[in-house]
């Protein structure tokens, strides 16, 4: 009893003490925000810091020249490498400045005075000194300018010591060519550091004195820029986080071009730049050879067209469209036939020149049975069927291997595609065309068809369109199909009409050649993040640098180069939570999403 009464004794002593060790414990358990950015070792030296796994160095600014230019700073934050700048202004008051400036003028022109007296020759830099000192003396009088204490800091970072030196070699020549000096912040590497941090404390403290005139060619957002006063948001520019804005149709055509590998993020960039196309009063129709924007089109309010052996949409590719002002039956007839020979080229699987004038032939009296002819109006008039065509066709002297060929369009398991009247309507802002449950073998000839259709509404009556091709390499197989992509690449911008061509067989595309004058028809190009085995193509067609090559090898999901012309710039494409519920491609997120969907229509 006695060891039982001593143990409860010194426990009873003991409990202050453990009630308070728990609290102890777990706040020496928590994590600060600056515990979990910090770099996991720190170490100092006089010309660098160690960082982890990183080294830095900061430099300063020490001099400049009498005269600064335009977007001096340029070539530094254009440079592709990783550093941090900061840039501290402060004000300096002008009435002690001038007070300073009185003193310097009088010096000045003592030292110019003496120099006279003793019959010294002219010193053209004591004149040049007074004559500045005067002038912005005048302008600080005027309060045209103001005077600052200015500091420039980078710091930069590198796996080595040995890279480190490099790019500040690299920094400090671009600079010297232009007069302007920096230098290493020895042994006070950690006040230059903590200066750069976005905390906005200057710790270095070493200060130029610059007006605001040089003091504005210092502005540092001045990278390059792609962006205009008007259009939609295509993304950020990852050099400088500026917006990358662009209306394609205030360039000189209206056609893009998007190459990309699977799961980069084409369709992504492509349903974000519709969806904001969409509220700038311009129609949009896609044809989308996987179902991936049927969501987005019941999202949008807009119609979605199942193309396939067993769909209710049909059309017929004989359909004619109204003829405008400054175009004749004639005109519209010859092109419709020159169309369709095409499409029964791709139909067919090829055409010898014979059966090619058979063809040619039978189309026209074809639509003259239904009295379409060069001088008639057809506007009214109901045209012929892929079977009234066939039926011409047979009364054909040589064209019995046409026939046979034919006869699974019009009789066989593919008749319910192709030889029906037209029911499909596009008068909506967004339309979508859908050719996912198509079969691999018909897709070329669907696509035809149905870009023919698009184009016939496109002429028939004139007013802002995108037409957005996705998987486009499809239409390049054939070269009636890609001869036709590329007439309508050259010829939309007539009708108003913008083409945006997407792909991720970058060999396909370009290997044919008619790929080459479609990308150089088109203002803008978007490149995202390319397979190893399609970027030396990638940089052959674009000019790409190696850096440029490496950057899509290495960029994430969204990311690539937006061209314009000649320029173009790193872009990183981001959208809003509302735009990402209706554009998303992940399947993950669509099964949350139609889960949701459901959840509410249950509920009611």
């Amino acid at each position: 009893m006695s060891f039982l009464s001593n143990m409860m004794g010194k426990k009873e002593e003991r409990s202050p003490i453990m009630s308070v060790l728990p609290q102890e414990i777990y706040e020496a358990g928590v994590l600060e925000l600056k515990d979990v950015i910090a770099p996991s070792a720190l170490k100092i030296s006089p010309k660098e810091l160690n960082l982890g796994e990183k080294v830095a160095r900061t430099l300063f600014v020490i001099s400049y020249p009498r005269f600064l230019t335009d977007n001096w700073f340029a070539p530094i934050i254009n440079l592709d490498k990783v550093f941090n700048i900061s840039i501290f202004i402060h004000p300096v008051d002008t009435a002690k400045i001038l007070n300073h400036f009185r003193k310097k003028v009088a010096e000045v022109q003592s030292q110019i005075n003496s120099r006279e007296e003793k019959g010294l020759v002219r010193d053209p830099m004591l004149d040049t000194a007074y004559q500045d000192l005067e002038q912005l003396r005048d302008s600080l009088m005027q309060a045209q300018e103001k005077i600052f204490d200015v500091g420039v800091y980078i710091t930069i970072f590198a796996d080595n010591t040995a890279e480190l030196d490099k790019i500040e070699s690299e920094i400090k020549s671009i600079l010297e060519s232009k007069l302007i000096y920096l230098k290493p912040a020895l042994f006070q590497q950690e006040s230059g550091y903590k200066s750069v941090l976005p905390i906005a404390d200057d710790q270095l403290q070493v200060h130029s004195k610059l007006n605001s005139s040089p003091l504005s060619s210092l502005f540092p957002f001045v990278s390059f820029d792609l962006t205009s006063d008007k259009g939609i948001l295509y993304g950020i520019n990852r050099h400088n986080s500026s917006l990358v804005l662009f209306d394609r149709f205030l360039l000189e055509n209206y056609n893009s071009v998007t190459f990309a590998k699977s799961g980069s993020g084409k369709s992504y960039t492509t349903k974000l730049e519709i969806l904001r196309t969409l509220m700038f009063d311009t129609d949009v129709i896609v044809i989308d050879p996987e179902r991936e924007y049927e969501y987005m089109a019941e999202a949008t309010g807009g119609k979605y067209f199942n193309i396939s052996l067993n769909s209710e949409h049909h059309i017929n590719p004989f359909d004619l469209p109204y003829p405008r002002e400054d175009e004749s039956g004639s005109d519209i007839l010859r092109s419709n036939i020159i169309n369709l020979v095409g499409l029964f080229r791709i139909m067919l699987g090829g055409i010898s020149q014979e059966e090619d004038a058979i063809i040619d032939r039978a189309i026209t009296e074809t639509y003259a049975l239904k009295d379409i002819t060069a001088e008639s109006d057809f506007r009214n008039v109901e045209p012929p069927l892929l079977s009234d065509f066939e039926l011409v066709l047979a009364g054909m002297e040589g064209a019995n291997s046409l026939v046979e060929r034919l006869s699974k369009y019009t009789k066989g398991t593919w008749a319910g595609f192709i030889n029906r009247p037209s029911n499909v309507d596009i008068n909506k802002k967004f339309v979508v065309f859908s050719l996912r449950d198509m079969e691999d073998e018909l897709k070329p000839v669907a696509m035809y068809i149905v870009t023919h259709f698009i184009w016939n509404s496109v002429r028939r009556e004139v007013k802002k369109r995108l037409l957005v091709i996705d998987e486009a390499w499809w239409m390049m197989k054939s070269e009636d199909t890609a001869s036709f992509l590329l007439g309508l690449a050259k010829r939309g911008r007539k009708y108003y009409l913008g083409i945006a061509t997407i792909t991720q067989d970058v060999d396909d595309f370009l290997r044919s050649p008619y790929g080459l004058p479609i990308i150089t028809n088109s203002s803008i190009q978007i490149l995202l993040k390319q397979s190893p085995s399609s970027i030396d193509i990638i940089q052959k067609t674009f000019n790409l640098t190696d850096e440029e090559k490496y950057l899509l090898l290495e960029s994430g999901v969204g990311e690539g180069i937006f061209f314009v012309g000649m320029k173009h710039v790193a872009l990183r494409v981001i959208a809003s939570y509302t735009e990402d519920q209706i554009i998303t491609t992940n399947p993950a997120q669509m099964l949350e999403i139609k889960k949701a969907k459901a959840e509410l229509e249950s509920n009611g």
